[in-house]
């Protein structure tokens, strides 16, 4: 054989050998993974898998079916061929991004990703998985726009995208979707008006886009999103009115759409919506009277219209609401009497009707509310006395009259019966004795009754009261000594008792009271030496003591309270020198020493108090 032949039989000999390890290689590959398997392997590769939930995703395996997450079925009734159609990775700690590969998985119905931290877009491929039913993506941080062509998955349920940072507006191919029952939103950056496409959305049940940006008004065909059960756009930036087309919504339940900028009137077609349980319009610029035709919502358990700007009376009506829990009206513009038909609400536990101009008295009916457990006629014009019998509502636990002008006696056995933790009935014009069983149940931990007319000793029921964290009784005619017992209050942080008629000194158990971080006895009759003790309150920052008859030197241990930033001592019988130690208050914004008899001596530490503006 010549040379030339020889050469020609090797490379053929080598082209052979090479034909036929690539013969082998597809031979071995067809009985390796299959193709949703190398799918699934691309979409591990753009994932960070710290706790390593997916180790069990084995290349050598032949199908995906048993790996963590994946839920494999046949492709239908006849076939043994099973596929992929769930992938669950939800709370699995996963980082990095959703693969283009995620397109391959063409059989899908169930894809939940949801609480990670996983983000970038996501990518168009989706459309791809044309049978989704399931698209969970919500708690990450995807970015960027919802991609339109979510629009195309016809089959698609339930998309939830809470919790991302989508930006953008709703694409207005989401209304393809007819199958769709549960948008949820919320918690994004998605901006823009949302698109009119939405009327298509035959099958929506359940709409949340609360906490975004979206601007424009609520589109009228909102009324034909007929089967809608949930409609929450709360903190957003929604202009115009309320639709009267929302009346059309006869399967709504829940009606969230506070802190926008909705401005005009309540419409009276809200009516129609006679399975509506709440109705939260509260934090917006709406305007006018409230409906009378809100009475007729029998249902309505939740019903929250403050911060607007609603005028005119209380409807009777709303009295026809039985089954309601829950009502505010406050911070408004509310006029005329409070309806007694309020008693006619049996369940009613909260009802707030504070920051009005309403008049009247307080209608005793009230008191028959046995579950009430938070009444609140706080800023008002209310006359008359306090109904005695609020203080047989056993579940009553806050109870605040402030800022009216409330007349005669505090029913003396308020909080006898009920676990009473805030009352607050501060100026009115009310007289009598503190009663002293507000803190029978021991639960009392903010009583304001300050700016009345109230006499007598602070009862020990109150100052035994262990819960206690402020005690605010200026401007009343109150006498006695400053009690020792408050000092055991380990959680009293503010004791207000200034423009009163106490007397004696301060304890030196004051220096008990670690907790205390305003301390106001100004406009009273306090005499004796201030106690060195006072040095122990170490989270003191307002000290008040002006207008007394203290004496004898200020104490150098007053300067170890670091963080006083208001310090009035003005107006007493001090002497001697100004301790130098005052230049370690670096936190001191005002200090107050006239009329004393102090030296003229300014101590030069003074010049230590950056943020000292007045002397």
């Amino acid at each position: 054989m010549r040379p030339l032949d020889m050469g020609k039989s090797s490379i053929w000999r080598r082209l052979f050998i090479v034909f036929v390890l690539i013969h082998v290689l597809l031979v071995h590959q067809s009985k390796g993974l299959n193709s949703e398997g190398q799918y699934l392997l691309e979409i591990k590769r753009n994932l960070v898998d710290k706790f390593h939930h997916l180790s069990n995703w084995n290349p050598n395996d032949p199908t995906p079916c048993g790996w963590n997450g994946v839920s494999c079925s046949p492709i239908d009734y006849y076939s043994y061929n099973l596929v992929v159609q769930s992938l669950n990775l939800s709370s699995m700690n996963l980082s990095g991004s959703l693969s283009p590969s995620i397109g391959g998985l063409v059989q899908l119905t169930v894809l939940d990703i949801s609480q990670n931290g996983l983000s970038n877009n996501i990518p168009k491929e989706i459309r791809n998985c044309s049978n989704l039913e399931i698209l969970n993506l919500n708690d990450n941080e995807f970015e960027a726009q919802i991609p339109k062509e979510i629009g195309t998955l016809s089959y698609l349920t339930t998309l939830k995208i809470y919790n991302n940072r989508f930006s953008g507006p709703f694409p207005d191919e989401i209304g393809n979707l007819s199958s769709l029952t549960q948008l949820l939103a919320y918690s994004n950056d998605i901006n823009g008006s949302l698109p009119s496409s939405f009327c298509n959305l035959k099958s929506l049940k359940s709409f949340r886009a609360g906490q975004n940006r979206l601007t424009g008004s609520l589109p009228s065909n909102i009324g034909s999103c007929e089967s809608l059960q949930y409609l929450g756009l709360a903190q957003n930036e929604l202009t115009g009115s309320i639709p009267a087309e929302i009346g059309m919504l006869t399967s709504l339940r829940e009606l969230i759409l506070w802190d926008n900028q909705l401005t005009g009137s309540i419409p009276g077609e809200i009516v129609n919506c006679t399975n509506l349980s709440t109705l939260a319009l509260y934090e917006n610029k709406l305007v006018g009277s409230v409906p009378k035709e809100l009475g007729n919502l029998i249902i309505l358990k939740h019903l929250f219209l403050y911060r607007n700007e609603l005028n005119g009376t209380i409807p009777r009506e709303i009295g026809n609401l039985s089954f309601a829990e829950q009502i505010d009206f406050s911070e408004n513009l509310l006029t005329g009497e409070i309806p007694v038909e309020f008693s006619n609400i049996k369940g009613l536990n909260l009802l707030y009707l504070f920051e009005n101009q309403l008049t009247g008295v307080i209608p005793v009916e009230l008191t028959s509310l046995k579950n009430l457990s938070k009444l609140d006629l706080s800023i008002n014009n209310l006359t008359g006395r306090i109904p005695v019998g609020f203080q047989y509502l056993e579940e009553l636990i806050m109870f605040q009259l402030f800022d009216n002008s409330l007349t005669g006696t505090i029913p003396r056995k308020l909080g006898a019966y009920s676990l009473l933790w805030v009352v607050d009935l501060s100026n009115n014009q009310l007289t009598g004795r503190i009663p002293r069983h507000l803190c029978h149940n021991l639960n009392l931990m903010f009583l304001n009754l300050g700016t009345n007319k109230l006499t007598g000793n602070i009862p020990s029921g109150v100052t035994n009261c262990l819960p206690l964290v402020q005690l605010l009784l200026t401007g009343n005619s109150l006498t006695g000594s400053l009690p020792s017992n408050l000092c055991k209050l380990v959680n009293l942080s503010a004791i207000e008792l200034g423009q009163n008629n106490f007397r004696g000194p301060i304890p030196a158990e004051i220096g008990n009271c670690k907790a205390l971080q305003r301390l106001h006895l100004h406009y009273n009759y306090f005499t004796s030496e201030l106690p060195r003790e006072i040095g122990n309150l170490s989270q003191l920052a307002s000290f008040n003591i002006s207008s007394n008859s203290f004496i004898e030197r200020i104490p150098p241990e007053l300067f170890n309270c670091k963080m006083l930033q208001r310090l009035d001592l003005s107006r007493n019988r001090f002497t001697g020198n100004l301790p130098g130690e005052i230049g370690a208050l670096s936190q001191l914004e005002l200090l107050k020493l006239s009329d004393n008899d102090l030296s003229r001596i300014i101590p030069p530490e003074l010049g230590n108090l950056l943020a000292f503006v007045c002397f």
